[in-house]
């Protein structure tokens, strides 16, 4: 898929909104931004959409997993009923903008399946009524082994984001090859030159400045994995397993994508081998023709971070942790960070802010994380904040169990939050 070139940065600049990352989130906030005829600035260290975007399996939807129950007991009936309704937002805007758009838009049902937990189920459906979506368990999956149930989100969608954004990137303000290597305030330092702003929106995937918002803290990553069948059955809607470690299903044109095998990003997991054995089971006929990993940001409380980045960095604005939903979670945050730096109001932006309480486990495990790691004797440290990479043979990289950076065997940075490469010591920690 052929997306638009822009030109690097060349000079010294100043703009009313700098958008620092040039994926799905960002790209969406740069085209609502230029359609109010808002003075933006985007900028890419590379190409746009060629790292998460590109990756994605594109299922554009409000059904979650199991997310429902989870919010309602840590955080009310009213912060779920904003999830549900900011998502469902998402994907009718997609719906609309996609209407005179060539991006293989198809509408599907999305389900959460459960193999062995009807209960699981029965909790999440009581749950979606109780915000208003009339939610049904289903024992009809289309699926090649038997399941508890499903609950199916129906009016939900699929679609090719690389022809998606290859149309509406077109005649955007952005700058490609342009990496932000120093934070100072109100400007970004770039490798050819300085960008002034009034407000900025960080959209780089994992936050890059460090020095607030503990974002490092509040975020680890997780990779995944894909397989692209041929001549395999292909399910009619799009599916997920709530237990971790399970597998996804969906269809692109003679394709089944098969997704699972996820794991911590630097620490072990099924990877690739993981979903050949079960194509080999479920699927014995099938040719493996394309295959591919993505990586994605989790918070502790399964909800993105989306708002003010903190309150140490006025005028800035932050869109993580995606928790596996980039799609719709792009969009949602898109429409939220416009209104925000607009100074409009939002009616789902308390849901997803960045300040929230974030007292739970998962701090305390990731907190964990990083000091043993610290700890690990090893030659190859991540400059991010020091911590000991590990050798991902599979994908030939060098991976931080830490926060998720992960090199190529030259040191190339693949993955953030590092803000360079290994051992060119060329940037700056942000």
């Amino acid at each position: 898929m052929d997306l638009p070139h822009f030109d690097s940065l060349e000079g010294s600049i100043k703009t009313d909104i700098l958008i620092v990352g040039g994926g799905m989130a960002g790209i969406l906030c740069a085209y609502f931004l230029k359609g109010q005829g808002v003075d933006c600035t985007l900028v890419e260290g590379g190409r746009i959409c060629s790292k998460n975007t590109r990756n994605t399996t594109a299922k554009i939807t409000a059904q979650h997993g199991l997310i429902y129950d989870k919010l309602i007991r840590s955080r009310g009936t009213e912060k779920a009923q904003m999830y549900l309704n900011a998502n469902q937002d998402a994907v009718r805007k997609y719906a609309e903008l996609c209407r005179n758009l060539d991006t293989d838009w198809e509408e599907k049902t999305a389900y959460v399946y459960s193999a062995d937990n009807r209960k699981k189920l029965e909790k999440e459906a009581d749950a979606l009524r109780k915000i208003g979506f009339d939610a049904k368990i289903t024992e009809e999956a289309d699926l090649p082994f038997r399941v508890a149930g499903a609950i199916g989100f129906p009016r939900q969608a699929q679609f090719h984001p690389l022809k998606f954004i290859a149309q509406i990137a077109e005649g955007l303000p952005v700058y490609e090859n342009t990496f932000v290597k120093e934070w100072k305030d109100h400007m970004a330092v770039t490798g050819r030159g300085n960008i002034v702003y009034k407000k900025a929106i960080f959209a780089t995937h994992f936050p890059i400045d460090n020095k607030h918002g503990m974002y490092f803290l509040k975020m680890y990553q997780e990779r995944s994995y894909v397989l692209a069948l041929l001549g395999a059955p292909k399910p009619d809607g799009m599916y997920i397993d709530e237990a971790e470690g399970g597998f996804s299903f969906r269809s692109f044109k003679e394709f089944l994508l098969l997704g699972g095998g996820t794991h911590r990003t630097g620490k072990c997991g099924g990877k690739w081998e993981k979903l050949r054995e079960f194509a080999a089971l479920h699927y014995p006929g099938a040719n493996i023709k394309y295959t591919w990993a993505a990586q994605d940001c989790m918070t502790l409380d399964k909800a993105p971070y989306i708002g003010p980045y903190s309150r140490n960095m006025p005028d800035c604005y932050v869109a993580s942790g995606f928790n596996k939903w980039g799609m719709s979670s792009s969009m949602a945050a898109a429409m939220i960070l416009t209104d925000l730096v607009l100074e409009r109001d939002n009616p789902y932006k308390d849901v997803f802010c960045p300040s929230r309480n974030m007292i739970k486990p998962r701090l305390f495990l990731n907190g964990w994380e990083a000091f043993t790691n610290l700890l690990t004797p090893s030659k190859k440290r991540c400059p991010h904040l020091g911590c000991a990479l590990k050798r991902n043979s599979e994908e030939e990289s060098w991976d931080c169990p830490c926060h998720g950076s992960r090199f190529d065997d030259r040191g190339k940075l693949l993955d953030n939050p590092a803000n360079g490469d290994l051992d060119a010591g060329k940037h700056k920690p942000v």
